[in-house]
Order: C-alpha cells, then structure tokens, then sequence
C-alpha cells in the first residue's frame, strides 16, 4: 500500500511538469522572465525574492544559486531574500504588522528597474500582495509564482507564472524548478557562452 503511494506522489509530479513542459504559451513566459532577469542583471540591478513557509525556503533557495553560483564558478550576482534576517522580519512584524513584512524591506532596499519574484502557492498571500503593489510603486519589475488560479497576483504582476496545480506540494516543486531554471539561463547569458 505504501509503495503504491509513493509511486503516486512521484508521478503527480512528473503530470505536473508534463503539463508544464506541453505548455507553449508557459514555456515562453518562463524564457521572458528568465531574459527581464538577465537584463535587469547586465543593467546592475538585483533580484529581491519572499514567500511565506515553504516559498520562503524556495526565496532563500533562489537567491543563494545567484548569489554564490548555479552550474559553474563566476562571480556573485546580487539577490536578496526578504525573509532571512530575524531581527527585520520581528521589527515589522511587530510596528507594522506581518502583511507589511516585504513591503517595508523593499521600500528600503528595492530600487527602480530591480526585479522582484514573489511565490505563493495561492496567489493570495498578503504580505506577498503588499509588496507586489510597493513595487508598483518604485518601478520594481515583478514576477509571481503561483499555482494554477494565480489569485490575487495574477493581476497585480508584470509576469505571473502559473503553475498547472492546485495542490500545494506539486506547485512548490515545479516553483523550485522554475527557479533553477531563471538561475542557469542568467547564469549562462552573463557568464557562460550564451544561446547563440
């Protein structure tokens, strides 16, 4: 009975990431973000990435791969997650309350031409949604990964990636993915050979 449950888990994910992969009009969008990135990178900009429990592991995931490297040693290329410093996170939480927690680090830290990428499973994450709208704000250029409703999100981002799931688990793992993804096309666009 287990082993049946286990093979049904990994399948899901292997259907989501067919669906994914079957996509046209996704597959584009993610080669989209994955240029704006690499542009606003060649520009001397920066990537800010949150989400909130299981997005947020993915935003510190992300922004370590550029930050230290991905698939070969170059130099650092400049990525904050907003949800790493304790001593920011409890000071907002606690004067501002927890739906201003990246919004009020992007004030202070995102300028005009950044790139910023919020994950949430729902689309409907609030801290995530304030700080998508303080973008809009400062010129950041925003980028959502979501599942497949988008909620909220879809509609507040400049590129909203919806994953085809519902199902929080196989939503995350193709967020991580996609991710990996962004990672090794700027990689490779700023430091490696190219696509040419």
């Amino acid at each position: 009975m287990i082993n049946e449950y286990i093979i049904s888990q990994v399948q899901k994910s292997i259907d989501v990431k067919q669906q994914l992969l079957s996509n046209n009009e996704l597959m584009n969008l993610i080669k989209e973000v994955s240029e704006v990135v690499t542009t606003s990178y060649k520009n001397g900009k920066k990537t800010l990435i949150a989400g909130n429990g299981g997005s947020a592991a993915d935003a510190q995931h992300i922004a370590g791969e550029f930050v230290s490297k991905f698939y070969f040693d170059r130099p650092g290329i400049p990525s904050i997650a907003l949800t790493t410093d304790t001593s920011i996170i409890t000071a907002i939480g606690n004067d501002y309350g927890y739906e201003k927690l990246f919004a009020r680090q992007l004030q202070a830290n995102g300028m005009s031409g950044d790139v910023f990428i919020g994950i949430s499973t729902s689309g409907n994450s609030e801290n995530v949604i304030e700080a998508l709208k303080e973008c809009k704000a400062k010129g950041i250029i925003t980028v959502g990964l979501t599942g497949e409703k988008g909620g909220v999100m879809a509609d507040l981002c400049d590129y909203c990636i919806k994953v085809p799931s519902n199902e929080t688990p196989r939503v995350q793992e193709a967020h991580i993915l996609i991710g990996h993804i962004i990672c090794a096309v700027v990689e490779e666009a700023i430091f490696g050979k190219g696509f040419n």
